[in-house]
């Protein structure tokens, strides 16, 4: 079985970090394996999330829980065909946990590994790793919730 038969078969959880310009995208399978992560221009993010669905199984969707998330959910409500749960997650600190995942996931390369850790800025838009976290905040929830079982 190669891995894009496995892709097709897992249910997958889309993360989604909404804002007036730009919106963080991410697909991660319930074991936590990262298949897609992008920063998209807001008015292209619906059309993104329509082509992702076509080639993920995409069972849910993450998003934070902060200013533009009624109207972002309304809006994905209405323009995506099918009814998809949309569950909201607490993003409180999400960028700033972003700034050092982004860190981990490309270490620092020449001057910049010189740098104090907090002085260091991310070269591009970290959304996308907002939406991995908001994810994970979800993945950790229910992991929880069993273990109190």
């Amino acid at each position: 079985m190669n891995s894009n038969e496995f892709i097709a078969t897992q249910p997958v959880i889309l993360g989604f970090d909404p804002g007036k310009d730009k919106c963080g995208l991410a697909v991660m399978g319930l074991d936590r394996q990262l298949h897609y992560h992008q920063v998209v221009p807001s008015n292209n993010a619906i059309a993104t999330i329509d082509k992702l669905r076509q080639k993920y199984p995409i069972s849910l969707i993450v998003m934070g829980d902060q200013t533009t998330a009624k109207k972002w959910k309304q809006q994905l409500q209405q323009e995506l065909s099918e009814q998809l749960k949309i569950v909201l997650v607490d993003e409180r600190y999400t960028s700033l946990e972003a700034r050092d995942r982004y860190w981990q996931m490309y270490p620092p390369q020449g001057l910049t590994k010189l740098l104090p850790k907090g002085m260091r800025t991310p070269p591009r838009p970290i959304d996308d790793i907002v939406a991995i976290l908001l994810i994970e905040r979800y993945l950790n929830r229910l992991t929880e919730s069993v273990n109190e079982l």
